[in-house]
């Protein structure tokens, strides 16, 4: 209950910073591969000029940390007196039904489109068809814009480069064991193979540890639901290979800790995070969980809001936006960080606000 109060408190606490300017990164120019990174203060808007009407499509709510977007942009939508419909495709591998869902945006006659996409590709030439003229703004999964119907079509976006979720992870694990120091073995269950920002995230692994002692044993892809990452679980337990560390989406990590305590290895092998959640977070306080980045989810949905509406209504927009990433330990769990980037415990989802 503790604990169900405390992130309840740090996620109020991050909608009060709301109305004050928030410290995040503009690239520029944006969208380009050569694009500079800028760090300044966001102003977020207070009230919209009108009850605009933005369409929101996820890849899923099946985790708390899609969970904090949809809370992010409940609460900024109910501030700025818009209103927000919210459809989610129930799974990275769901690309048929997503494009359906942006489809039926265009029916409801959304004024905008925020896109968390299932595939970064899954889009190229295709916009136009599926959303007509509706601007669409891409928010936290990598939308590529390099053809010319994408890049007419989306006009902002905000997210982080999951490569450095990954490799600060790493970054995180190869000072703990450097060069040199004796090899230990981790399984790696970044989430879905072809889907979500997973293969950057093992990318950037692969390199922050290359020039460590870490032996990356095994890679194991699925779905992000505690039933597929519990079942990979148990089919690594099953095997004779020792295991040091795992290190695993969010869901993964949190069906880990349990797994391990079951299997009485809890105190042999370790457990890290590519990305932060309300059982993450947990894991952390207890120190169960080593480490996690957080890429700050709730306040990434308020800024794709505040940039939707800022498109609307003429106003000044930064087009490319990122939070500013923040490393967790269970030494160093900075509260502003856990109220940008979690909802309150007893957040449940919502699936549309109604303009006052």
């Amino acid at each position: 209950m503790i604990r169900k109060i405390a992130i309840t408190l740090l996620a109020l606490a991050g909608l009060n910073q709301a109305a004050n300017a928030v410290d995040i990164i503009a690239y520029t120019p944006p969208f380009e591969a050569n694009k500079q990174a800028t760090n300044i203060q966001y102003q977020p808007l207070e009230k919209a000029s009108q009850p605009w009407k933005l369409c929101a499509v996820y890849p899923h709510l099946k985790d708390s940390y899609w969970l904090s977007v949809n809370y992010g942009m409940v609460e900024h939508a109910k501030k700025l007196g818009i209103e927000l419909k919210v459809l989610e495709a129930g799974g990275y591998p769901n690309l048929d039904k997503q494009q359906s869902q942006l489809a039926d945006c265009r029916t409801w006659n959304a004024d905008a489109i925020i896109l968390g996409t299932v595939d970064s590709l899954a889009y190229d030439n295709m916009l136009t068809k599926l959303t007509d003229d509706i601007p669409v703004f891409a928010t936290i999964n990598y939308l590529d814009t390099s053809n010319k119907d994408s890049h007419d079509n989306v006009i902002a976006r905000v997210g982080v480069d999951w490569y450095q979720m990954g490799y600060q992870t790493g970054k995180f694990l190869a000072k703990r064991h450097p060069k040199g120091s004796g090899m230990i073995n981790v399984a790696m269950l970044p989430g879905p193979q072809k889907r979500g920002g997973t293969k950057p995230v093992v990318q950037g692994f692969y390199d922050a540890t290359e020039n460590s002692d870490i032996n990356i044993v095994t890679t194991m892809w699925a779905d992000h639901s505690k039933e597929l990452q519990r079942n990979l679980i148990q089919q690594l337990l099953a095997t004779d290979q020792q295991f040091d560390y795992v290190v695993g989406g969010a869901v993964a990590a949190e069906v880990a800790i349990s797994e391990l305590r079951a299997n009485h290895l809890n105190n042999e092998t370790q457990i890290l995070s590519t990305y932060l959640s309300h059982g993450v977070y947990r894991g952390l306080l207890r120190g169960k969980i080593l480490f996690a980045p957080t890429d700050k989810m709730a306040q990434q949905a308020m800024l794709s809001v505040d940039q939707a509406v800022r498109y609307l209504e003429g106003k000044p927009l930064k087009k490319d936006l990122a939070p500013i990433l923040a490393l967790l330990t269970p030494d160093n769990l900075d509260s502003d960080a856990i109220a940008e980037s979690l909802s309150p415990a007893e957040f449940r989802p919502v699936f549309h606000v109604e303009a006052p």
